[in-house]
C-alpha cells in the first residue's frame, strides 16, 4: 500500500513540475532550446526567467543592458559583484533555469575581456556572443583557449562587421573554441540563404539566434513570426543543423510584439519541436 501511495506522489510531482524543468527532446542531441533575455526587454530579468518557463524553455541567453529584478537591484552586466552574481543564481535556481549564452556583448580591452571570461565561468555559461573589434583577436582566441569558453560571432544585418559567413571564417582562426553565432533571420535580413551561410560554416558554428522573419508590413520591413511561417526555411535549417551535429545553444530571438510575446515564442519553440522530431524520423 505504502509503495502504491509512493508511486502516485512521484506521478503527481512530476506532472506538476516547471515546463523548463521537463525533458525536451532535443536535450539528446545537445540542443539547448531556450531565449534570449532581449526578447523581454521590456521586462527585469527575473521576469524574463518566468516567461521563458512558461515557453517551456529552460535555458536563457543574458544581455548586459537588463534590470535584474526579483528583488535584486542592478543590471545584467557582467561587472556586477560576487554578492549579486549570488542573487542572480539563486533566481535561475529558483526557476530551474540554466544561462546558455550571454550577448551580444563587447569588451573594451584585455584586462575587461578576462573580467568578462571570468563572469561567465562562474556562472557556467558556454558562449560569449560578441562582435568584437578585430586587433581584438590577438588575445581573444588565446582568453577562449585558455577558458575554453566558446567565443561566438555574431551577424547583425549588412552592413555590420560579420554579417558575412566569410567574414566569421577570416577571423575565427583555427580555435574550436572561435566560430560563428548564427543569426538566421539576421541571414535572411542581409539577403543571404541561411542553410547555405551554415554549409559554409560547418564545423565553426557554436550557437544560434533562432528566428523566422517575413517581409509583409507597408514599410518593406522583415520582422519576427511564428516558426515555419517565415522566410527563414527553419525546416530546412534544422535538417542541415543535425547534419551537422551541431550541438550548442538555441536562443529563441523573438523582436516583435514586445509587451506580449511569450505566446508567440512558446509556439515557435513547440512548432520546432515537432519538425525536429519529424526530421529526426526520416
Amino acid at each position: 500500500m505504502n509503495k502504491k501511495i509512493l508511486l502516485l506522489g512521484c506521478l503527481l510531482v512530476g506532472s506538476i513540475l516547471p515546463l523548463a524543468a521537463q525533458k525536451a527532446p532535443e536535450d539528446k542531441a545537445g540542443w539547448k532550446l531556450g531565449a534570449q533575455a532581449y526578447s523581454f526587454r521590456l521586462f527585469p530579468f527575473a521576469e524574463a526567467l518566468r516567461k521563458i518557463d512558461s515557453c517551456g524553455l529552460k535555458y536563457v541567453e543574458a544581455f548586459p543592458g537588463q534590470e535584474i529584478g526579483g528583488g535584486v537591484s542592478g543590471k545584467m552586466d557582467f561587472k556586477m559583484d560576487a554578492q549579486t552574481r549570488q542573487a542572480v543564481k539563486k533566481l535561475l535556481k529558483d526557476k530551474g533555469i540554466t544561462v546558455s549564452a550571454y550577448g551580444v556583448v563587447r569588451a573594451k580591452d584585455e584586462a575587461e575581456w578576462r573580467s568578462l571570461f571570468e563572469f561567465a565561468k562562474d556562472l557556467g555559461i558556454s558562449n560569449i556572443n560578441t562582435e568584437p573589434d578585430p586587433q581584438q583577436f590577438t588575445y581573444l582566441i588565446r582568453l577562449a583557449n585558455e577558458y575554453k569558453i566558446n567565443v561566438a560571432l555574431h551577424n547583425h544585418p549588412k552592413p555590420s562587421r560579420y554579417w558575412h559567413p566569410d567574414t566569421v571564417l577570416k577571423y575565427a582562426g583555427d580555435s574550436k573554441y572561435v566560430g560563428a553565432c548564427a543569426d538566421i533571420g539576421h541571414w535572411v535580413r542581409s539577403g543571404l540563404d541561411p542553410v547555405e551561410c551554415l554549409k559554409k560554416l560547418e564545423g565553426r558554428v557554436l550557437g544560434m539566434h533562432f528566428k523566422d522573419v517575413k517581409k509583409d508590413t507597408p514599410d518593406g520591413k522583415y520582422h519576427d513570426v511564428i516558426w515555419g511561417s517565415g522566410e527563414s526555411k527553419v525546416d530546412a535549417v534544422i535538417a542541415e543543423m543535425k547534419r551537422q551535429k551541431f550541438k550548442g545553444p538555441i536562443s529563441a530571438e523573438y523582436e516583435y510584439h514586445w509587451e506580449n510575446n511569450g505566446p508567440e515564442i512558446a509556439e515557435s519553440a513547440k512548432y520546432f519541436r515537432s519538425a525536429y522530431e519529424r526530421i529526426k524520423a526520416k
